[in-house]
């Protein structure tokens, strides 16, 4: 009788665990979704539970495994969540892109991805106050405090990166347009030149400038700003942050 209530208890404690697990990974699965991020709802549910089940599976056997007279068995209660340290890392890599525009993407999300196996492996293991605590930080963090240093911090903080693609007409016009950027508080940050390779055309040359500006000016204005220029004949740009 004591034997099936004690697994009748460990059973409801395991649920229980899975259940928190996968109520504070919905919180980050949620901040995720919320900004189109490929890590959503679903995928911090299966990283956090799963995390969580293979925790307790290897603190229970560790414990429960029988030992016997002319062998001594020890185990490392923690060593498959070890692994899914390392493991997530596969995940983490398959979110983070590099662009045409050489521009990273995903590294938050990536964090995220091996955040949500944390928060699985802590209610695995028993530390609940903990978790939760992390997940309020990290939330906190990323929607509070980061966009309030962007709104009050240093000014190279307050930029935005942003890719300007541009035809100019003549060559000359080229170092025109970097020094109507500078003027306007842009900074440039990296340049491309290439011909615009138009049979009818060798004047015009394709120019892909990748620079800053602060987080009130809006796309839209600097695009409208670059195109009115007579020289320029086409003209794309993309934000970066």
């Amino acid at each position: 009788m004591d034997i099936i209530i004690l697994n009748e208890t460990l059973s409801y404690e395991i649920i229980i665990k899975l259940i928190i697990a996968a109520t504070l990974s919905l919180i980050i699965g949620i901040e995720r979704e919320l900004k189109k991020k490929p890590v959503g709802l679903k995928t911090s549910l299966v990283i956090a539970t799963f995390s969580c089940l293979l925790t307790i599976i290897s603190i229970e056997t560790a414990y429960s495994t029988p030992s016997r007279e002319d062998i001594n068995i020890t185990m490392d209660p923690l060593r498959l969540a070890a692994q899914i340290v390392s493991g997530i890392g596969f995940l983490g890599a398959g979110v983070i892109l590099r662009k045409g525009n050489d521009s990273i993407t995903g590294l938050t999300t990536a964090a995220m991805i091996w955040g949500a196996a944390g928060i699985g492996i802590a209610v695995g293991a028993g530390f609940y106050i903990e978790a939760f605590v992390t997940v309020v930080i990290v939330v906190v963090g990323i929607e509070l405090i980061a966009p309030f240093l962007l709104k009050i911090g240093p000014k190279r903080l307050r930029m935005k990166e942003l890719v300007v693609k541009a035809v100019i007409k003549d060559e000359e016009n080229i170092q025109n347009l970097l020094s109507f950027m500078e003027q306007s508080g842009m900074e440039i940050d990296n340049i491309r030149v290439r011909d615009a390779h138009i049979a009818t055309d060798h004047s015009l040359f394709e120019v892909d400038i990748r620079f800053s500006a602060l987080f009130t000016s809006d796309t839209i204005s600097i695009y409208s700003t670059l195109h009115t220029l007579s020289y320029v004949q086409k003209i794309e740009l993309e934000s970066l942050g």
